[in-house]
C-alpha cells in the first residue's frame, strides 16, 4: 500500500480553521460483539482539531466485506443457474 500523503487538502468541516489531509489511520468498528480493527485505513484528518473523515469508497468496500450475507447472493444465483441447466436437459431416461 502506498503511504505517501496526497498533497490535496480540504477545509475542515468541524473547526473551519484547519486543513484536512489524506492520511492512513487505524479504523475501529464493532461487528456484533466483536471489535474489528483495520490498520492503514484511508481517511481525511484535520491538522488542527484532529477530526477524521473516513474515505467513503473504503468504507463501502469494508462494509461489503463485513456484511454477513456477502457472497450468498452469488451462491444463490449459481444454484438457480444449475437448476435451470438441469431442467433444460430434461429428465434422465430410465433404465430397463
Amino acid at each position: 500500500m502506498n503511504h505517501s500523503s496526497d498533497r490535496t487538502t480540504i477545509p475542515c468541516t468541524e473547526c473551519q480553521a484547519g486543513q484536512m489531509h489524506r492520511n492512513y489511520v487505524a479504523y475501529f468498528t464493532w461487528l456484533g460483539d466483536e471489535l474489528i480493527t483495520v490498520p492503514d485505513f484511508p481517511a481525511w484528518v484535520c491538522d488542527v482539531c484532529g477530526r477524521r473523515e473516513y474515505d467513503p469508497y473504503a468504507l463501502n468496500q469494508l462494509n461489503l466485506l463485513l456484511n454477513p450475507s456477502a457472497g450468498k447472493a452469488a451462491q444463490h444465483k449459481r444454484k438457480i443457474h444449475q437448476q435451470i441447466q438441469k431442467a433444460k436437459k430434461g429428465p434422465r431416461p430410465s433404465r430397463p
